[in-house]
């Protein structure tokens, strides 16, 4: 399994536990993943649901490995997963204490409330593989100010947890992001199933809105990078572990 889940006083935690490609979303913990959320999402007596990890990688992205199978599928399951966060009725709260990749921040901006270690680095690093953050753009712009995240977009530079919540990505930086989370828990114990949905619903209409609006290009966008010439070098180079062709080009003069 990629994914394991624990359900206890009123609260499902979803763990993503695939060490040995640092939790990219594959085919199989995207599926899990999606089970996951649908079964607290149907539970009576889930409250609220944790999005929390194994290892020292909450996310690294997509699974480059996968780069052969088919890539409208994989962009379309993408689309599916992030919108199912964001449309769950209960609050998603995400603990992270660990690095955050690509497409892992697609999942962090879709959670409602992130918590995040102090140690917790971030970074979009689609540009630098030939490809951009088009779907995950559904959720991470939204949290952005404008400024991040043309720089962070662009540069594929990496940031830290405290820079995260400057920026708004993640609602908080602690030092202990498992006891910051049992007090969010608590807080939301406090309120009631229907308060807690369409309380939910008020904040995310808008990010939804979005992805009506422009999932479907956004999915193509991305299938029609992933298929690219770039693209294809951009993963090689990264699964080689070797500088891309473009790696270093000096201006003309």
């Amino acid at each position: 399994m990629a994914v394991t889940s624990s359900t206890d006083n009123s609260v499902t935690t979803l763990t993503l536990d695939s060490p040995h490609n640092r939790n990219a979303l594959s085919t199989i913990l995207v599926d899990e993943l999606e089970a996951g959320l649908k079964a607290a999402a149907d539970d009576p007596d889930v409250r609220a649901i944790v999005l929390t990890h194994t290892g020292g990688t909450f996310c690294a992205g997509a699974d480059l490995s996968e780069a052969g199978s088919s890539v409208e599928s994989r962009t379309s399951q993408m689309l599916g997963l992030l919108r199912l966060i964001v449309e769950t009725p209960k609050p998603v709260v995400g603990q992270i204490d660990g690095h955050v990749r690509a497409g892992g921040m697609g999942l962090v901006a879709a959670c409602d409330i992130a918590v995040a270690g102090t140690a917790a680095t971030f970074a979009l690093t689609e540009a630098r593989l030939g490809l951009a953050a088009s779907i995950v753009s559904l959720t991470v712009l939204p949290r952005l100010d404008s400024r991040a995240a043309s720089r962070y977009f662009l540069t594929g530079e990496k940031f830290g947890a405290h820079e995260a919540e400057a920026i708004g990505l993640i609602s908080e930086a602690s030092s202990d992001p498992a006891s910051t989370v049992v007090d969010i828990l608590d807080s939301l114990r406090q309120a009631s199933p229907q308060g807690l949905a369409e309380s939910k619903w008020l904040t995310t209409r808008a990010v939804l809105a979005g992805f009506d609006a422009r999932g479907e290009e956004l999915s193509a966008h991305s299938a029609r990078l992933f298929a690219s010439d770039e693209a294809r070098e951009g993963m090689m180079s990264f699964l080689q572990k070797r500088p891309p062709s473009w790696a270093g080009v000096k201006p003309t003069e």
